[in-house]
């Protein structure tokens, strides 16, 4: 990603702190949490957002007014959000975890910021510009820092003919499930309440309520006791290297072809719509990185363990419910057999993730893992974020956004985020970091380039 030193830049015009609109008895006690947020706290915030067209008749101190009204209305349902992290510690017998503070703390941050671009500017060229990473609060922040910064930002940045609603949450809060079920419900009661003081009617949304009871295996919680006795000893940042990052569209035509593609190739049925694009994107990446044959490669992919798990979970639980599960294959045998050969290893690897696996992976983060960003397999790729999510359903009285765009945070060379396409009709958006040289020979790659449009 590269940008002009003479470009401009995001200017902060104003900012301020939001708390819920009333506090419930729940608010009032600490959140404590599970392993699966535990183990978040060295990596980034999630940093998501929405462009959207300017409308003719905008007035922007109305609006701030309404979204800030409209937020303190949305923290009333996810009032950790609100909160702080903190430590409890002490030394006999030795304790050491963190939780959710809701009580001691400021609020939410919201921020009113300026840019003197245009929507053109930002989506016409080939790379995502850098200034976008400035949309969005917490730049490089890790979320450990959720100490003392805030655990939610809502930065609005008014652009010459548009506006980016950029959310930044604390992951240790929340994963892409949760993220979204914030985002949607903030969208939903900003629409609700202007209804609502129209009509002078009682508010009334369609989204379900968030689960904030955290989720333990049988005999353990809700208090985790860490293995440490300081954050030195499990907490680390991670700097990007220099890499470019791209948008390309598949159309829904494309990614059925490439679904019946891996399928035929593999004599079967079961192969998902994601599993075959993540074994193209493995594919293609592994052809452009020209490693040795007997280089180990994976490919990643983000998996919601709610509905896996015996019983499951609602998918209103809020809090991170994810791992990953990847297929394994050295170089030569990614690129020497066919595609279906490589999703029908990523299809297993999604069908043996059952209640048991995740049990054990519980039992293995519970003695203390924290994941590391900098640890992440420079030979493998990772699938992220999910079409699934409704993202653009979130208008905030704009109509539909023109785009998403996400921050610096939890990138890396191989890294791949799935967005629902623009069109709403099974269409996807793959926001592509690599390596400058990487990213180049992709785009030369007739493989590649073809199946965006085939």
């Amino acid at each position: 990603m590269s940008s002009s030193s003479s470009s401009p830049t995001v200017q902060h015009i104003s900012e301020c702190f939001i708390k819920p609109l009333y506090e419930s008895e729940e608010s009032k006690k600490p959140v404590y949490l599970s392993s699966w947020d535990l183990a978040m706290l060295s990596v980034h915030y999630i940093q998501k957002g929405l462009l959207f067209t300017k409308p003719s008749n905008f007035q922007l101190d109305l609006f701030l007014e309404k979204l800030k009204e409209s937020l303190s209305l949305t923290l009333v349902q996810f009032y950790p959000l609100a909160g702080r992290l903190s430590t409890l510690k002490q030394e006999n017998p030795p304790l050491y975890t963190v939780f959710i503070d809701c009580v001691n703390t400021p609020g939410a941050r919201f921020i009113h910021a300026n840019l003197d671009l245009t929507i053109s500017d930002i989506l016409s060229p080939k790379d995502v510009p850098l200034v976008v990473q400035s949309f969005f609060d917490h730049d490089k922040a890790i979320n450990h820092d959720g100490h003392e910064l805030s655990l939610l930002t809502i930065q609005v940045t008014e652009l010459i003919d548009g506006v980016f609603i950029g959310c930044s949450i604390n992951h240790v809060l929340a994963d892409g499930s949760s993220f979204w079920l914030f985002f949607n419900t903030f969208s939903e009661i900003f629409k609700a309440n202007n209804e609502q003081k129209k009509q002078k009617i009682p508010i009334s949304i369609s989204k379900s309520s968030p689960i904030h009871n955290h989720w333990f295996p049988k005999g353990h919680g809700p208090i985790i006791n860490l293995p440490y006795t300081h954050h030195n000893q499990f907490i680390s940042r991670h700097e990007a290297p220099h890499m470019r990052e791209r948008f390309f569209h598949f159309s829904a035509e494309s990614l059925k072809k490439l679904k019946a593609k891996a399928n035929i190739e593999c004599n079967t049925t079961k192969i998902s719509t994601l599993q075959a694009l993540s074994a193209h994107m493995w594919r293609c990446i592994t052809k452009v990185r020209k490693f040795p044959s007997d280089q180990m490669t994976s490919c990643r992919m983000a998996i919601n363990n709610r509905a896996r798990l015996d019983p499951p979970l609602p998918q209103e639980y809020f809090g991170n419910c994810i791992q990953t599960v990847r297929g394994n294959a050295t170089a030569g045998e990614v690129l020497e057999h066919n595609l279906g050969w490589a999703a029908w290893k990523l299809h297993q690897a999604v069908i043996n993730h059952n209640n048991k696996e995740i049990r054990e992976w519980v039992e293995k983060l519970e003695c203390g893992m924290v994941y590391q960003m900098g640890f992440f397999d420079p030979c493998s790729i990772m699938m992220g974020s999910s079409p699934r999510f409704d993202m653009y359903g979130n208008e905030f009285g704009l109509g539909k956004g023109v785009a998403l765009r996400s921050g610096y945070a939890n990138k890396f060379d191989g890294k791949v985020s799935l967005y629902q396409g623009i069109e709403g009709d099974g269409s996807m958006d793959l926001e592509v970091c690599l390596l400058p040289e990487f990213m180049a020979s992709l785009e030369s790659d007739e493989e590649f380039m073809d199946s965006l449009s085939s």
